[in-house]
């Protein structure tokens, strides 16, 4: 039998960065990290095979992180845990002794109870890397692709298959808009003109009813009994928290919500705690159950659980949701509560907006305007939600704005805010897209 002083189950993005974050808080203990894939995808980045980067061996973890953290790496796949004994079982016959135990288990794709989602060509978003490597092999011979799900991967898949040259992609999404459960519907509305100007074909307020073919796909049948023809469906729907082994386990877990965790990451069990997308998550401002899942989420989780093993010394205060994404040269980013959901949750709510050239003077190379929307409650002045849309460099002013959301700063504080600027990278000082939206939601206080 093996022993490890903590055994962290899963490969990829939160259980990477939860046993390096262990090494560094435990830097004597003895760490083993079990995943059964031989290589482990960047899970963000699996759209990008089919386009940019072009292959799935171009979108893998490198296996050095782990060793030059000295951290052993077993490939094999933990069929069953016995937390009475705190020793594990996996499918080549391995027994591991552990101390503490983090499950960083992900999630399934979602797969809709549609007819027709066996048939050949219907793909999900597996982190597999021969499932995808046959997915791209037929995408190379594709030209007539129907999305289901207009959600970023939803979005992303559809502009990577453009850049592919694929000629004829369809969109459905079921809700009035793309990204509606992330963003506002006026950038919602930008992306969609956005992925149209692109040839991409978006059908928002529509129903997928059925897939249909004869052992492969040919047809999606949508609710209005139109039939689109398709060689390939992609079903980008969302994930479900892969729960199987903690259930076994007789961990306390929901269908929906996942292994459940409090703020410092520990299951029922207090050696085993659980982290990333097979975990239950709580709303940042409302503390009632959240369905997001998210990597970044996922490495926040991993660097609490990390930490906590031994002693406590971090706590999770829940999922904020930051959101980035590029649709052709249109950036966007979503941090915290839109608008709508602010008022859906009976917030009384100022709104501050501002743009402006991302450099300056607005002539400057490569220069694009820049929108910023700010979302502030009208009592306390807290800012709870942004948004931004515009050039490359949306990702990182969304990340600064999630960051202003997250330690409470207040409208007034943020008017007033220090930055610093350069006219190659940042807006005018005068113009910059943040203080001003501030200042603009402050006068209307």
């Amino acid at each position: 039998m093996l022993k490890a002083d903590i055994l962290v189950v899963g490969g990829s993005a939160a259980g990477v960065t939860a046993a390096i974050t262990a090494r560094r808080q435990y830097p004597e203990k003895k760490i083993t990290l079990v995943r059964k894939e031989e290589k482990s995808l960047i899970p963000c980045g699996i759209p990008y095979i089919f386009g940019t980067i072009g292959s799935p061996e171009k979108d893998i973890i490198q296996d050095a992180v782990l060793s030059q953290n000295n951290i052993d790496l077993i490939i094999d796949e933990v069929v069953s845990i016995d937390k009475n004994s705190s020793v594990i079982t996996t499918a080549a016959g391995q027994t591991i002794a552990y101390k503490k135990m983090i499950l960083a288990i992900g999630s399934l794709a979602f797969v809709p109870p549609l007819s027709g989602v066996e048939l050949d060509n219907v793909f999900t978003v597996k982190k597999d890397m021969d499932y995808l490597r046959k997915f791209a092999e037929v995408l190379s011979k594709t030209q007539d692709i129907v999305i289901i799900g207009g959600g970023f991967i939803g979005l992303e898949f559809a502009d990577e298959c453009k850049k592919r040259g694929i000629a004829n992609i369809s969109l459905v999404e079921l809700l009035p808009h793309c990204l509606l459960l992330a963003c506002d519907e006026e950038i919602c509305i930008r992306v969609e003109k956005k992925l149209a100007e692109r040839g991409i074909k978006v059908m928002t307020n529509t129903k997928a009813k059925a897939i249909l073919g004869d052992g492969k796909v040919k047809f999606v049948e949508l609710g209005d009994g139109r039939k689109i023809k398709a060689d390939v469906v992609i079903l980008a729907i969302g994930v479900v928290p892969n729960i199987k082994l903690a259930e076994e386990a007789g961990l306390k877990t929901d269908k929906r919500q996942g292994i459940l965790v409090d703020e410092l990451m520990c299951t029922s069990d207090k050696n085993i705690l659980a982290v990333g997308d097979c975990a239950s998550k709580k709303n940042w401002f409302t503390g009632i159950p959240s369905n997001l899942r998210l990597a970044s989420i996922a490495t926040t989780e991993a660097r609490v659980a990390g930490a906590n093993l031994f002693s406590i010394k971090r706590r999770n205060r829940g999922s904020l949701g930051i959101f980035s994404t590029v649709i052709g040269d249109l950036a966007i980013g979503a941090a915290g509560l839109t608008e709508r959901q602010a008022r859906e949750n009976g917030f009384e709510i100022v709104i501050g907006e501002a743009v402006a050239p991302d450099k300056h003077p607005g002539c400057m190379p490569g220069s694009k305007k820049l929108g910023v929307k700010l979302v502030f409650k009208k009592d306390t002045g807290l800012l709870i939600g942004g948004q931004v849309y515009g050039g490359i460099s949306s990702g990182e002013i969304i990340n600064f704005i999630g960051s202003m959301i997250q330690h409470r700063m207040r409208v007034d504080e943020i008017a007033t805010f220090q930055i610093g600027t350069h006219p190659m990278v940042t807006a005018s000082p005068v113009a910059y897209q943040v203080t001003n939206a501030a200042e603009i939601a402050l006068k209307k206080m």
